[in-house]
């Protein structure tokens, strides 16, 4: 996307001048009136794209996808859902999804629904047209679904697809960064595998000594590359009492001691050799070979974990390491499910698909299979949905628990919020794994992307 932003830049400036494009800001005024968009006839048939960047990774998230579609075939045989991975040939498939989007709205053949992150809604909701759902469906309608059959949405998940007053999307998976370990290392290194760190400095402490007795890697933070985004980053500015941007979301403010800190805390452990210089891939792959001893990630990637573990070594999971005294913040990963099709018949059939991957039925698949966390929550206590199988997984207590401390993933604003994130991803990457000095490499680039900001 970096790279390819001045050209698409001005083939947008064109596009923006034609309303067959699909861009331009769509608001709520100018959509559908609410509550009607028809129902579909029973013999009515309808095609639905539907993007999703969990569907390009490989093993249990396209079988999940693939056996949750065929269930909703079934469910509704008149709508034909042809599911794809977004256009991109990044390592991480979210990396790809706006540009994916863009370029298929330049080519005028965009997905009806996608799966987008909640850190691109501003430009989700502005510039790629994302639908409001209670001005489509009608409030009520919107608000059944999140209530559920039985199960309501965490209440810290509800909002967080909402803009302005209206709903544009439906959450649909997210996690928090959890500390994976590797207990068979730490008992090799003298370490208690009961007693995980709880405080970066612990994590310093037990890396070094995973690394000089069992010459394995000590801890790989998966928040320091580019390719992971900003979530995992945010949390650990947000937990040393900082912000990557200001509230008001108008000053950047990654340059900040409080960022600066806990980069230089990340390049320190490059520099005693308790972290190994890996991209985000190659991080949690050796994590799953057994080759570090510690890995903060997403749940996403938990069940790559488990199956590298099995009849191996002994995975386990703890909170997120905090800062001296400082509580823990996490932030949310994830992404929602977003309308971008204009064509009422295709808008029920997609808004018939959202509902039913984050139903009751779809949650228990994706939790089982993937490692997710259900957002109606209460699954995961009740013996009749999830209760009993979270009990036999004690890996998703962590992510669990800290869903009651939960802080949203924040989005930078304006219509160049790639570049501005990226700009600072870039410098994180450089300071943490090129050895630059993390304040001035961070204020440089902080200085740049602030001329990319939206005027205030």
């Amino acid at each position: 996307m970096k790279r390819t932003a001045p050209m698409l830049g001005m083939v947008f400036a064109a596009c923006l001048a034609l309303t067959s494009c699909g861009l331009g800001g769509t608001t709520a005024s100018d959509t559908t009136t609410a509550g009607k968009v028809p129902e579909l006839r029973p013999d009515q048939q309808v095609s639905i794209v539907f993007e999703s960047y969990n569907y390009g990774m490989a093993g249990a998230w396209t079988d999940t996808f693939n056996g949750l579609i065929a269930d909703f075939s079934k469910k509704f045989p008149n709508i034909k859902v042809t599911a794809q991975k977004p256009q991109g040939n990044s390592p991480n498939p979210a990396t790809d999804t706006i540009s994916s989007i863009q370029n298929q709205i330049v080519a005028g053949t965009p997905p009806d629904v996608a799966q987008l992150g909640f850190s691109d809604l501003d430009f989700t909701i502005h510039q790629l047209g994302a639908k409001p759902l209670d001005t489509l469906f009608g409030k009520d309608a919107v608000q059944a679904n999140f209530d559920g059959a039985k199960y309501h949405y965490n209440p810290r998940a509800r909002t967080l697809d909402d803009w302005d007053g209206h709903t544009f999307g439906v959450p649909f998976v997210f996690s928090t960064p959890v500390l994976y370990y590797n207990a068979s290392l730490f008992t090799q290194a003298g370490l208690d595998p009961a007693k995980p760190p709880v405080t970066w400095q612990q994590v310093a402490d037990a890396s070094k000594a995973i690394t000089s007795k069992t010459n394995q890697g000590g801890i790989y933070i998966d928040c320091l590359t580019k390719a992971a985004k900003d979530w995992c980053l945010q949390s650990m500015v947000r937990s040393n009492d900082g912000r990557v941007i200001s509230q008001d979301r108008h000053t950047l403010t990654y340059a900040d001691a409080p960022s600066v800190e806990a980069v230089k805390m990340a390049q320190d452990l490059v520099n005693s050799g308790s972290m190994p210089k890996l991209q985000q891939k190659q991080g949690y792959e050796a994590f799953a070979r057994g080759e570090i001893g510690m890995i903060l990630e997403t749940s996403s990637i938990q069940g790559t974990f488990v199956a590298g573990a099995k009849d191996k070594w002994d995975l386990r999971s703890a909170p997120m390491p905090r800062f001296g005294d400082k509580p823990a913040v996490p932030t949310n990963s994830g992404a929602g499910l977003h309308i971008l099709t204009s064509d009422p018949a295709k808008q029920r059939a997609a808004w018939e698909l959202i509902k039913f991957l984050t139903s009751e039925e779809a949650y228990v698949k994706i939790s089982q299979n993937i490692g997710y966390l259900p957002l109606r929550s209460d699954m995961m206590t009740d013996p009749s949905a999830l209760g009993s199988w979270a009990v036999q997984n004690p890996l998703l207590q962590p992510n669990l628990a800290q869903l009651s401390t939960m802080e949203p993933w924040v989005s930078m604003p304006g219509n160049d919020y790639l570049q501005i994130r990226d700009g600072m991803m870039d410098a994180v990457e450089s300071v943490v794994f090129q050895g630059k000095d993390a304040q001035s490499t961070l204020t440089a680039a902080r200085n740049e992307g602030a001329k990319l900001l939206p005027a205030s």
